[in-house]
């Protein structure tokens, strides 16, 4: 990524490429070589991570990601985003943690949760 972007550019970056198709392009040029993650269903290296977004984005070719907030604190980032896989779900509510060293992603959190269908809570979850 372009030197002059800042780490939640490069983080939604990497999301939006990841989400279209892009992954390897996502993890060249947005990744560092040290790189670990904590998602519990998979490895916590970046090569395992890289192919699940792979094949969750051509599973799911019509995917989009929505950038609901966007937060910088030091070399941290926080993106709340909606996640919708197919035209007309609901889709998911997704927070990414990012922690960064010299302008590259080292460490990934995530966190998700379905959208229910119908809620009491009349502001919903975005």
């Amino acid at each position: 990524m372009n030197t002059a972007q800042s780490n939640k550019e490069t983080a939604v970056a990497f999301l939006q490429l990841a989400i279209s198709g892009h992954s390897a392009k996502a993890y060249s040029a947005c990744v560092r070589h040290d790189f670990i993650h904590h998602n519990p269903h998979f490895k916590g290296d970046a090569q395992s991570l890289m192919q699940a977004m792979q094949e969750n984005a051509e599973n799911n070719p019509c995917a989009a990601l929505e950038v609901q907030t966007c937060l910088q604190d030091g070399d941290r980032v926080a993106i709340h985003s909606r996640v919708i896989h197919k035209p007309g779900d609901p889709g998911i509510a997704v927070v990414h943690l990012f922690r960064f060293v010299d302008g590259l992603i080292v460490e990934l959190w995530d966190i998700a949760q379905a959208v229910p269908a119908q809620s009491p809570n009349q502001h919903g979850m975005f």
